[in-house]
């Protein structure tokens, strides 16, 4: 924080616009009122002035948005998670990993206390009845999660599940059962089961 906080000013405003809210390029020039090519060119500084700020052991970030790193650890999630593979699930977390649900005030800390959770409570432990759906909430990974019905060749939209990831774990995981967002994200409220 204290290395983001000495930027420049227009490389922090980048760098948090960019980075954090994953605001394209062209909006971010939009909003500050310069060019795509100084937008690029500030975030390229910004995120070299953080890494010579930061010593190496504190840097497990976040992949970047949209990166090949991103896409393959959210794939990797999804497959487990998708096949009722909770022990894959679980080799994806980091190892302070947290589940949480808000409002509600559970939380499980840790593999073990996610795994369990995750073998007893979403549709009895049964997660290969899911189907996860990728979309984006605060610039993080995130899926609607859809619940396929056992009578009918239909999955209802059950929650939003976001992921906050950390280097190559995935350290929080945030359930929200309200569906009623769905259609904020461009999610259907029903799926072809």
């Amino acid at each position: 924080m204290t290395a983001v906080q000495l930027l420049p000013p227009l490389q922090r405003a980048v760098l948090m616009l960019r980075a954090v809210l994953a605001f394209r390029a062209r909006e971010v020039a939009e909003m500050l009122g310069v060019t795509e090519v100084s937008v690029n060119r500030a975030l390229q500084r910004a995120r070299q002035a953080v890494e010579r700020a930061v010593p190496p052991g504190q840097r497990d970030i976040a992949p970047v948005p949209g990166s090949a790193a991103e896409r393959e650890l959210v794939a990797r999630f999804t497959t487990a998670f998708e096949a009722g593979d909770i022990p894959g699930v679980l080799t994806l977390l980091a190892g302070d990993a947290v589940l949480t649900m808000p409002p509600e005030a559970l939380r499980y800390e840790g593999p073990d206390a996610i795994g369990g959770f995750l073998s007893t409570v979403p549709a009895s432990g049964a997660l290969e009845r899911f189907r996860l759906v990728p979309t984006r909430a605060n610039g993080q990974p995130a899926f609607g999660c859809y619940l396929r019905d056992l009578h009918a060749p239909v999955a209802r939209a059950y929650g939003l599940m976001v992921l906050t990831l950390s280097g190559d774990r995935v350290a929080a995981i945030t359930g929200f059962a309200d569906t009623s967002v769905f259609g904020s994200f461009g999610l259907p409220r029903t799926l072809p089961g």
